[in-house]
């Protein structure tokens, strides 16, 4: 399916790697000319260049979107490429329960997850208003209908993106933007396995990625999909949101979780 993208202009933040990076590849896929964020210049220029050697058209923006200098030079930049379509995929998470999540965490994670996005809808926001187009989708996670217990600080915080979400989009009213949230299960990144093959002793779980991940599905994620997600579900489910033909979407929380939110 042509998703008509073609011209288009996205920053993807948080794209040197992930989730971010199958979002980029895929925009750039469809004809968007992709501004890949992040922090580590290494990894940003290796997803950069991986994009212009498919044909794609690529450039790199690098900061940290915790801080507001940093932000600040991020969408100077930005406004300069000028975005069409903003993809808020940054936010940190890390395990913390309530009895180890300490009141610096909380405001971590929401100045991770929500403020940083909030930096980035001020800036750039503007400028779709005045075109009459633009896109802004932001990723929040399954942890904001179904919170998790070792995940307290990050679940509250996903659940403000998704209602900051519905608040944009109806700020938005008739300009032509539109505002939507894509929420994703329990993904296969690079950190993610990371995270359970080191908690796998602790579990009982063995470590080896083929042995794991079974379990994962099992014990941790059941869904009716019977398997966990990839950055590529994620990326499709942007892009069209992205396009021209989502037109009619705005303000949803498009639950890209395999089932799992309706598992009890």
């Amino acid at each position: 399916m042509d998703l008509d993208l073609g011209g288009r202009r996205a920053l993807v933040t948080a794209s040197s790697g992930g989730i971010g990076a199958e979002v980029a590849r895929r925009l750039a896929g469809e004809g968007c000319a992709v501004l890949v964020h992040g922090r580590d210049p290494v990894r940003a220029d290796e997803v950069a260049r991986e994009l212009r050697a498919a044909g794609g058209t690529s450039d790199v923006v690098l900061g940290d979107l915790t801080d507001d200098e940093a932000a600040g030079k991020v969408t100077e930049r930005a406004c300069s490429w000028g975005v069409d379509v903003l993809v808020n995929n940054a936010g940190p998470f890390v395990e913390h329960d309530w009895a180890s999540a300490e009141p610096e965490a909380w405001l971590a994670a929401v100045n991770g997850n929500v403020v940083s996005a909030v930096r980035m809808v001020r800036a750039l926001v503007p400028p779709m208003r005045e075109r009459g187009w633009g896109r802004v989708v932001n990723v929040g996670s399954r942890a904001a209908t179904t919170p998790l217990p070792n995940m307290v600080e990050y679940s509250a915080a996903k659940a403000a993106v998704v209602n900051m979400t519905t608040s944009l989009a109806r700020h938005l009213s008739g300009s032509g933007i539109t505002a939507n949230t894509v929420s994703p299960g329990v993904i296969v990144t690079e950190g993610m396995r990371r995270m359970f093959e080191e908690g796998a002793p602790e579990r009982g779980w063995p470590q080896e990625w083929s042995r794991l991940e079974p379990r994962v599905v099992a014990e941790y994620a059941p869904n009716p999909s019977g398997r966990l997600g990839t950055g590529k579900d994620i990326a499709a489910a942007v892009a069209f949101l992205a396009s021209p033909l989502a037109g009619y979407i705005n303000g949803i929380d498009l639950r890209v979780d395999g089932g799992i939110a309706m598992v009890p």
